[in-house]
């Protein structure tokens, strides 16, 4: 199932709860509701706030009923596992939001672009398995430069800005940005 399917399902499973779900989402489900990537997700990472205990009991009663009908959704597929970013995220990102998805019971928004650009190189610098939706958001040259300075900040390690400029020159060279 993809994301956009998932979410109006669920959007309707909230709405007969009488529940809201108002979040900032991020990772591959924010691409997917942005029509960046096509792929499917497992789970949908919310940013920000932290989920109430109602709507993580119905997200888990949806992901039961999904299965009942065959189809594979773990209980934590909604979560907040991703929260530690807004310590991280420059400020004023909220400022920088963007509308992602919008029914009945959901409001879904995401990081503006470069902030979307920042937590995937450096979730590709970090893991190094986000090489295909860094290639999918296709950064220009001057979006890798203005990310570079911020992401070489997130790790203490002496050889990570190295790393982190090696990363993004390899980016650049494979979006066709240079030598």
């Amino acid at each position: 199932m993809n994301s956009t399917d998932t979410l109006t399902a669920f959007d309707e499973f909230l709405s007969t709860r009488g529940l809201r779900l108002d979040a900032v989402v991020v990772g591959g489900t924010a691409l997917n509701l942005l029509g960046i990537i096509e792929r499917p997700t497992k789970d949908c990472d919310i940013l920000h706030p932290a989920l109430s205990r109602d709507l993580i009991e119905a997200a888990r009663d949806f992901a039961t009923l999904l299965r009942a009908g065959q189809q594979v959704l773990a209980d934590d597929w909604l979560n907040n596992g991703p929260a530690s970013l807004t310590q991280h995220l420059p400020s004023g990102w909220q400022s920088r939001l963007q509308q992602a998805f919008l029914g009945k019971a959901i409001r879904l928004q995401s990081l503006g672009r470069l902030d979307l650009i920042r937590v995937k190189v450096w979730a590709l610098c970090d893991r190094g398995f986000d090489l295909a939706d860094c290639l999918a958001l296709a950064p220009t040259k001057a979006e890798l430069a203005a990310v570079l300075p911020w992401l070489e900040d997130q790790d203490a390690n002496p050889d990570w800005p190295i790393h982190c400029r090696e990363t993004v020159a390899d980016l650049g060279k494979r979006l066709g940005h240079g030598v």
